[in-house]
């Protein structure tokens, strides 16, 4: 016998694999997880007897000759089926996209692609042999597409995602179908807990990274905890969010972990906790221990783990053009265009800010007229500057909350560098590029 396995808790992008992987081995039998991950519930309960799955346990009675896993390489993610097959010494092959994952499935034979999903590694490899696939396969597998790339938001999708579904949209694929899959809150108790957690939030910069905490407290465990935390982080406007659920009935907390942040990896956040998971999706159990305590424990922890965030220091051009307040606008001008700006910052004798002039201040002195007085009539003086360790998020709401393309670094009131739009825009590219290499 041959089998298609991905990793434990199958999510929609383990589906989405395997649905394709039939068309490329259609002699390989699917094997579930004991486990299913609540966003694809929905999706096996409909689409269960068309994958004809067996159980793990099920193996144990067959001379297994080779094996495929999907969407992890990570051999703790599969041991739940390697632990039935006694004697395996056939071939293995690995399609995977998660880069962080470790490659200790010993002997195997590894299909790797940085994409957003594994399902688009397999459906790149269908398009090049031009294999038809039917609709509900295409919706399944669009349907983990659409999830592990965030809905083609995620810092992790590439050029290939798109092409991947535009190819299962031409083999059928329904987006309104997807569209119910990837609806996460399904339960009223998720949506009750929903508007409560939303009104316990509490909104954090720690070491220079926007965190989203909560603390809430219920009777028992219930299902779905996960894809409520999931929910409030896609609507906050942070780069992790950490849900603490204190269970009064057994004296356990869970905590839930999201980040959008490759600097910000949960799998070694949570294994402090005892916990693990991905870089950007992970959690924790903790067993015989108040909630407030481990809210405390984690808040403490974020202090201690978290790098610093990147700050206007480190992306600032210290080498500054700046205009004397001394300076006729006719000088302005033509210092401004020797040194190709569109603005600079005006200093007095001593050095200090006490102005911003750009080409549409001296603009309006040339249309008045006055371009033989000096600068200090026409210059903005009320200048919005900023403090070498303002984050990123700090920079960006302050470029285009005040619509400025300018931002000069001060310390008190002298002129220590500056950042533009183009140094923001262009730390931004190569921040993505970094994170998708």
């Amino acid at each position: 016998m041959k089998v298609v396995f991905g990793h434990s808790n199958m999510d929609l992008d383990c589906f989405g694999a395997i649905a394709l992987m039939k068309y490329l081995h259609p002699d390989y039998q699917p094997v579930q997880s004991q486990l299913i991950h609540p966003i694809a519930r929905n999706l096996y309960n409909l689409y269960q007897n068309r994958f004809g799955f067996i159980a793990p346990k099920d193996l144990k009675d067959h001379k297994i000759e080779s094996v495929i896993v999907v969407d992890t390489r990570s051999k703790s993610r599969v041991k739940e089926y390697f632990k039935w097959i006694k004697d395996f010494d056939g071939e293995v092959e690995v399609y995977d996209h998660h880069p962080s994952d470790h490659d200790d499935i010993e002997g195997a034979c590894f299909h790797i692609e940085d994409f957003g999903a594994t399902t688009t590694i397999i459906g790149r490899e269908l398009m090049k042999l031009d294999i038809k696939i039917e609709p509900e396969d295409a919706t399944i597998a669009l349907a983990g597409i659409y999830s592990d790339t965030g809905n083609f938001q995620h810092e992790n999708v590439k050029e290939a995602d798109f092409e991947v579904a535009s190819y299962l949209m031409r083999n059928g694929a329904s987006l309104k179908l997807v569209g119910t899959f990837l609806r996460s809150l399904k339960e009223k108790h998720q949506i009750s807990l929903f508007h409560d957690m939303l009104n316990r939030l509490t909104h954090k910069n720690i070491n220079g990274h926007y965190i989203v905490l909560s603390y809430i407290e219920i009777e028992d465990n219930v299902g779905g905890l996960a894809a409520v935390t999931e929910k409030i982080f896609e609507i906050e406007y942070s780069e992790a969010i950490f849900s603490v659920f204190y269970f009064k009935k057994k004296n356990n907390a869970l905590i839930v972990a999201r980040s959008n942040k490759d600097n910000i990896r949960l799998d070694e956040i949570m294994a402090e906790f005892g916990g693990g998971g991905h870089e950007r999706a992970s959690s924790a159990l903790v067993k015989d221990q108040s909630g407030m305590m481990v809210y405390a424990m984690l808040e403490d922890h974020l202090q201690k783990s978290l790098v610093h965030a990147v700050v206007a220091g480190d992306i600032m051009v210290k080498e500054v053009d700046t205009i004397k307040e001394s300076m006729t606008l006719m000088e302005a001008s033509i210092f401004l265009e020797e040194v190709n700006h569109t603005g600079a910052p005006v200093l007095s004798e001593r050095g200090e800010i006490v102005g911003f002039m750009t080409l549409r201040d001296i603009m309006k002195a040339r249309k008045a007229n006055q371009m033989h007085v000096s600068v200090r009539g026409f210059m903005t003086t009320n200048v919005i500057t900023a403090s070498k360790d303002l984050t990123i998020r700090e920079i960006e709401d302050s470029l285009f909350q005040n619509n400025i393309g300018h931002l000069p670094i001060a310390q008190g009131k002298s002129l220590i560098g500056m950042i533009t739009r183009s140094d923001y825009l262009g730390f931004m590219e190569r921040d993505s590029k970094k994170t998708t290499t």
